[in-house]
């Protein structure tokens, strides 16, 4: 028999279970990077992972690892009460989508992210919901239609979309913030690194990576249209870079300490 060689196999991390995400859909691609970041570190055992509801609830079914669910949009907060729990050297980290993480959950974000939990979260930004029904979500684009918005997004109305890796920015404690796609093979093997780099740094604080993602199935598009559309409309207004590291945080986030014995 000629020789043969693996050049690609399937992630000790992840379950033998079939994914059951629609056709095109890229949570498949984010669970693959997710695992070998975890395999390559050598952390199998020590992490924890937090799914919330929406599609991420799925994850459970294909992740190698401790899970624990959370309800809608408390995903940072149940994964702040395992780290404060478990051992120093454990790994906790939150999958969250954009209605999930960025609506009813804003608060929880937020708040994580300002006492510099030590933990990660991976959020997928699809610009709407998915499992629930395709409504309008805080990331939905300006003249999109969901659902909720058949006639399109009305800034008027609701607003323009929450770019949540620049609102995170803002805040001083975080340590690390970037967003990637899943779009194309280059910002694939980009994402891979972002996510190690956030799994890196989780012991020195919050560390956040957003994923520009496909819902074909919500957008009404095929699997192929969906890659280009994300490409064409949403890169734009959520642009793809590395927005926080460890020796560069914004003017915005310095640290301010008042000299609180001065009167008058």
């Amino acid at each position: 028999m000629p020789n043969i060689k693996t050049v690609f196999e399937r992630s000790e991390v992840l379950t033998s279970n079939q994914f059951h995400y629609c056709p095109g859909c890229t949570h498949g691609i984010a669970h693959r990077l997710i695992a070998e970041v975890v395999s390559e570190m050598g952390i199998q055992d020590r992490t924890i992972a937090v799914c919330p509801v929406g599609c991420s609830v799925l994850a459970y079914e294909y992740f190698d690892l401790d899970v624990v669910q959370a309800a809608h949009g408390r995903a940072p907060a149940v994964a702040t009460g395992l780290r404060r729990s478990l051992p120093e050297d454990r790994y906790v980290f939150a999958y969250q989508g954009d209605g999930d993480l960025a609506s009813i959950g804003m608060s929880e974000i937020i708040h994580a992210a300002n006492r510099g939990e030590k933990i990660t979260v991976i959020f997928l930004n699809n610009a709407i919901y998915g499992m629930t029904g395709g409504q309008m979500a805080p990331t939905t684009l300006p003249g999109m239609v969901t659902t909720t918005s058949p006639y399109g997004r009305d800034t008027l109305q609701c607003g323009h979309p929450v770019r949540m890796s620049e609102m995170l920015n803002t805040l001083v404690d975080p340590v690390f913030i970037a967003r990637g796609a899943l779009s194309q093979p280059k910002h694939v093997i980009k994402a891979k690194k972002l996510i190690r780099q956030a799994f890196e740094l989780q012991h020195q604080g919050f560390t956040f990576v957003e994923l520009l993602s496909t819902c074909p199935t919500g957008w009404g598009l095929t699997p192929t249209d969906s890659m280009h559309w994300l490409e064409h409309n949403m890169v734009p207004f959520f642009p793809l870079q590395v927005f926080r590291e460890p020796g560069h945080a914004p003017e915005a986030a310095n640290h301010y300490t008042p000299d609180l014995k001065v009167h008058g």
